[in-house]
């Protein structure tokens, strides 16, 4: 303590009764409330994790929840410790706030897609592993992170995403449902027999054992067009086969109409020519 706070006049024992004893009484409590409540804020933080994991809430919302209790806590017991010191508080916590809206203002765009993270992970759009198409990207979603979404295409890009683009968006799941239509069309000529074309169309979903029976798969005369006679196919299947069934009908499709003799017709004109000219 600097000498000249001390007066002149004052003894060892008025120096020990007025300045050490008291500031030092003051600085064992303001220790005490310190680790006392250091702990108690790690408990309450550990308590609070342990509630939201038995309510199944996610482990990234978990640690990230409880990172926040932890330092909101942290803080009450600082400004707890300071005024036991006889630290003006008033004027720290203004200072806090100030310092909070500013890193706030500066922080916009990170802290939307904080927002915006944490309800993704509430809510669940979508899981690891899923399918989906949002901003514009079509991909496996393979982490889902606080700030950003990481996803892959299916030619292996990595893609990632801030996730207020992604909340803010629409979401396509194709994996939610457990089950898929595959829309497809196919044309045959306007010579070809429409029924025996349809018949084969049947049989060949019916041959197919992923093809589901309820719902019942939908074979139909969409379209009258300029060159063909065009039919929509519209088999169910398990969302896991989708891509493996489309693929194949269109094969099995092409197969059996060229062995059939059923014409799949490409866009063609014809030119009359006058013998007259």
């Amino acid at each position: 303590m600097p000498e000249d706070l001390i007066p002149s006049n004052i003894n060892l024992t008025q120096l020990l009764e007025t300045y050490i004893i008291p500031w030092g009484i003051n600085i064992v409590l303001a220790l005490a409330i310190f680790v006392i409540g250091k702990s108690v804020a790690k408990m309450l933080t550990s308590v609070s994790k342990k509630v939201m994991t038995k309510a199944k809430v996610d482990n990234i919302l978990v640690n990230f929840i409880g990172s926040i209790i932890n330092t909101v806590l942290l803080l009450f017991v600082v400004v707890a410790a300071l005024d036991q010191l006889g630290v003006d508080t008033t004027s720290l916590i203004a200072l806090i706030g100030a310092a909070g809206l500013a890193i706030g203002l500066a922080l916009q765009g990170s802290l939307q897609n904080l927002a915006s993270g944490v309800m993704l992970i509430v809510f669940r759009p979508f899981n690891d592993g899923d399918l989906v198409e949002t901003a514009g990207v079509l991909g496996v979603v393979e982490t889902i992170g606080i700030f950003t979404t990481t996803m892959r295409t299916g030619d292996n890009r990595e893609i990632i995403i801030p996730n207020g683009e992604i909340f803010g968006g629409t979401i396509t799941n194709f994996s939610k449902r457990s089950t898929r239509r595959v829309d497809m069309v196919f044309g045959i000529g306007y010579d070809d027999d429409i029924r025996k074309a349809k018949d084969i169309l049947n049989r060949i979903l019916e041959e197919d054992e992923r093809i589901l029976k309820d719902p019942a798969p939908l074979v139909a005369v969409a379209e009258l067009a300029d060159s063909s006679v065009n039919f929509n196919v519209r088999p169910w299947c398990k969302t896991e086969d989708y891509w493996n069934v489309y693929f194949d009908i269109h094969e099995k499709v092409k197969l059996t109409f060229d062995a059939e003799g059923i014409s799949i017709p490409y866009p063609q004109m014809d030119i009359h020519q006058d013998k007259a000219a």
